[in-house]
């Protein structure tokens, strides 16, 4: 019979891990643990710990108290040209005054790699990154976007096994920042190391991630895939901050569901009714009046004054409505109806 085989280890692990400023307490016995070859976002407010979370395992700064390892060995007092990690800023941190070839090729010559060594590489991080042949220009010649490829290939070009990025396209506009999205996810595919990545889009963290910690004064409130975040959230904070949530207790509850429980609700679970339509299989169901509806192009969002007091927010796709029909639907009646499954219960969080 052969020998068992240890499951390798994890990336990146935390355990009890705390990090304090004065009276501050950034981290509070943070406990992580990141598999190798992971998409792994930390999502959450600003002030929240995410960032600082990433400084530590960066080794920019030092924990007060727990551990913190990288492919099962401890970091602790390691210095970061020690760790076999490399950091993606959202400034990018380019040097002005160098060239784009010699800011991809920094790490290695610091490292002192053999000249024609240095050059293939810095070849190769290039064309990864879609940037071939822009190895002469400067920084200040680039797009924002061209310049977070750069600050990227420097960063892959030392090959390592866990890449770290701060909210690295929080920089870009919308529609370039979505395009970066699907090309770092692809990336990341494609070179099959570890991703540790800081942002505070929900749609980021859920677009991109395998799985996702989403933090809150220092802590961790839910692990787990975007789907189980966010379709079964455990607290009303990862509810409310991961997409929205309606919030139903007291009569309104009572009057929807048949239960004196507090639950939540996604606005897109709910279907909008005309009274007399048939409400279907939902289980679920409020009368109210549409007081306010407004149109978001491929969707539309509605605000329901319910006749037992309490307010729904209903999403709608707009598969033929427009602008003018969602205008005309302030005032009306409507019934809510929705299966009793997409209510949830969650603790109240801290």
């Amino acid at each position: 019979m052969g020998g068992r085989t240890d499951p390798a280890p994890p990336a990146v692990r935390l355990t009890r891990v705390s990090r304090r400023f004065g009276d501050v307490r950034a981290l509070d016995e943070v406990s992580l643990e990141v598999r190798d070859g992971e998409f792994f976002s930390l999502l959450g407010p600003s002030g929240s710990g995410k960032t600082t979370c990433l400084r530590l395992v960066a080794g920019f700064d030092e924990p007060n108290s727990g551990t913190i390892e990288l492919l099962g060995k401890s970091v602790v007092g390691v210095p970061p040209y020690e760790r076999d990690v490399n950091t993606v800023f959202q400034d990018y941190a380019l040097f002005p005054h160098m060239s784009v070839g010699e800011n991809v090729a920094y790490g290695l010559r610091v490292k002192k790699a053999p000249r024609d060594e240095a050059e293939a590489r810095v070849r190769q991080a290039l064309a990864l990154v879609r940037l071939p042949g822009l190895s002469a220009r400067r920084p200040g010649q680039l797009s924002g976007g061209q310049r977070q490829r750069v600050a990227l290939a420097r960063a892959l070009v030392n090959r390592p096994r866990v890449l770290l990025l701060d909210e690295p396209l929080g920089a870009l506009d919308l529609k370039l920042r979505q395009q970066m999205q699907v090309e770092l996810r692809s990336l990341q595919r494609q070179l099959a190391i570890t991703f540790l990545y800081v942002t505070h889009d929900q749609d980021e963290a859920l677009a991109m991630s395998d799985r996702l910690a989403v933090f809150r004064d220092g802590r961790v409130e839910q692990v787990g895939t975007p789907a189980e975040v966010y379709e079964d959230p455990r607290t009303a904070f990862v509810a409310g901050f991961v997409g929205t949530s309606n919030r139903l207790d007291g009569a309104l509850a009572r009057a929807a569901t048949g239960r004196d429980e507090e639950v939540l609700l996604r606005p897109e679970k709910i279907r909008l009714l005309l009274p007399g339509e048939s409400p279907g299989g939902e289980e679920c169901r409020v009368d109210g009046v549409v007081e306010d509806a407004t149109y978001l192009g491929p969707f539309t969002r509605y605000r329901v004054q319910a006749d037992v007091g309490g307010e729904l927010v209903v999403l709608e796709q707009n598969r033929e409505a427009g602008r003018s029909e969602a205008e005309a639907a302030r005032g009306r009646r409507v019934v809510l109806a929705w299966a009793r499954e997409h209510n949830r219960r969650v603790e109240a969080g801290r």
